[in-house]
This record gives C-alpha cells, structure tokens and sequence, in this order.
C-alpha cells in the first residue's frame, strides 16, 4: 500500500520503519529534514506538505504532540484535508483530548475522509520493538482495513468503540501508570529516608502483591538512575492535563490523578520535562532534600 506518515519523533520514526520493513511504500513529509535521514536507505518518499502526502496514501497516519499539532496536519493550510480524496483513511496515533479526535473526525467526515484515533502505550521501546498497545475508536469496518497495518507496529491491537473511544482508553492508561510512577517513587524514597536498601525492597516486593510492571521495569530505572527518555516527562504531564480537563467536563473526582498531575507540572516546571517520567523519584528527593 502507499502509506503516508507525518510525526517521525520519538515514536513515529521507529513506527513507520515497521512499515517500510512489511513493504509498504512510504511517503512523508516533517518540518524538519533531519527527521528524513533514517529512510534514505527505504524506497519512502518525501514531500513538500501534508497534502501532497494524502494526495499520494491509501492512509496517513499522523503520531504527533498534540490537539493543536492534529488539527494542524490534517485541517490546516496545505493539512490532509486539502490533498485527501474520499476513501482516504486517516490514523491518527497521537495522545490528545477525545472531544478533539471526535470533532477532526467528524471535519474529516464532511470531506469524504475516514478517520480513526488509535493512540498507543509502550514509549520509545514499544515503537522500536513493534510491540506497542494500540487503542483504537472508529468504525469497525474502517478498523478491519488498516489492522494489518496496525499489526506491523504493535503486539496488541485493540477496537474500543466509535471515534474518541481510542483516546478515552488511553486517558485510563496514563491515569493508571503516572499515578503507578507516583507510587513506586514513594515508595522507594521512603525506604531510602529509612535507610533500607532500596534494591532489596524492590525485589521482595515483586513477590507479592504489590508487583507491577511499573514496579518491576519503572523501578529498576530508577534503581540505575536511568531518566533517559523513552517517554518523556513533560508528555505525561500533557496527557494528565488532557484527563483532569475530562474530568472537570464530566464533574468526576479523581484525586489520585489529580495529585499526580500536580507532581508533574511540579517536574516541568523544575526543568525536568525532557527526562523521562521515572524523574518523578528525583522530583521527590529534591522536596525531601535528598537531592
């Protein structure tokens, strides 16, 4: 198939090698000619915009920061929109508010143009790896078509519901896992101010039933003071930004998230948010002055 791909950060480079690797013949467009460097030795194409990319893909898929950057790529000057024919599939793998996805869908839909939001789980080694979560909302029929392609970049696929319920599912996931980085920092700081061996209550805590993969992955790189990025801080922060505005939407309490939110805008605006999420433990010892 001829596949377009716009985003080729962090996540979206490895993601659309996948691709290239399964045959699919590329074509792409970045702001910046850097991002282009790793498909030279691939048969992609690059262009002069996101609408000569449409004009040329069966679908394009988009993996890029957020709302603002979405609508831009597929409603803006020279965005999709302006190259797509009808029939044409949209994808967009980006993490922004489901409202958001559900209004570009519903804009793409007066034009002819499908659209699915399938944001993913996994960071960096997920999309290097092919084995990210995928959530997906759309129509199911419009699913089925572009499942091979969703298969190449991730081990679990998933249908959620109509457009939006992608994005919905992935504000669970980060509930889940940024208030399970809050956790395992505290709980790590607190056996460090105890003067335990930290190492040692990871371990007998991955025998019972405090076990988590964050624990068990998360807490070993804060073990190994390892806050390279493979997802970014201040991503987090944006994703819980994206939750507490559903949930002031909704008139929902969610305490746990908001605490975290608040930790990561405390991260951000330390000078922390290009460090990976796992910061959270250094964010803690400076406010206990242990760092």
């Amino acid at each position: 198939m001829n596949i377009g791909f716009i985003g080729l950060g962090l996540m979206g480079r490895p993601m659309a090698l996948h691709l290239a690797k399964a045959g699919h013949t590329l074509h792409l467009w970045a702001r910046r000619p850097a991002s282009l460097e790793p498909f030279k030795a691939t048969d992609a194409r690059a262009h002069i915009s996101a609408a000569a990319v449409a004009r040329h893909a069966d679908v394009v898929f988009t993996m890029v920061a957020d709302a603002p950057d979405v609508r831009e790529v597929t409603l803006g000057d020279d965005g999709i929109a302006g190259g797509g024919r009808p029939g044409l599939v949209v994808v967009d793998m980006s993490t922004i508010n489901p409202n958001a996805a559900r209004a570009i869908g519903a804009a793409l839909a007066e034009r002819g143009i499908e659209f699915l939001d399938a944001p993913v789980s996994g960071g960096e080694s997920g999309a290097i790896n092919a084995a990210l979560t995928i959530m997906v909302g759309g129509q199911p029929e419009v699913f089925a078509r572009v499942r091979p392609l969703l298969d190449a970049m991730g081990k679990s696929v998933n249908l959620i519901g109509a457009i939006g319920a992608g994005q919905v599912a992935k504000a669970c996931n980060q509930i889940i896992t940024g208030v399970g980085v809050l956790a395992v920092a505290e709980a790590f700081s607190f056996a460090a101010k105890n003067g335990v061996d930290v190492a040692k209550v990871r371990e007998a805590l991955l025998g019972g039933f405090a076990y988590s993969r964050i624990l068990e992955n998360h807490g070993q790189r804060m073990l190994d003071r390892d806050f390279k990025p493979g997802f970014k801080a201040w991503m987090h922060q944006k994703d819980l930004r994206i939750v507490m505005e559903e949930a002031h939407r909704l008139g929902l309490m969610l305490p746990a998230a908001a605490a975290t939110a608040q930790l990561f805008n405390a991260i951000v605006g330390s000078g922390l948010g290009e460090q990976d999420s796992v910061v959270a433990l250094r964010m803690l010892e400076r406010i206990g002055g242990a760092d």
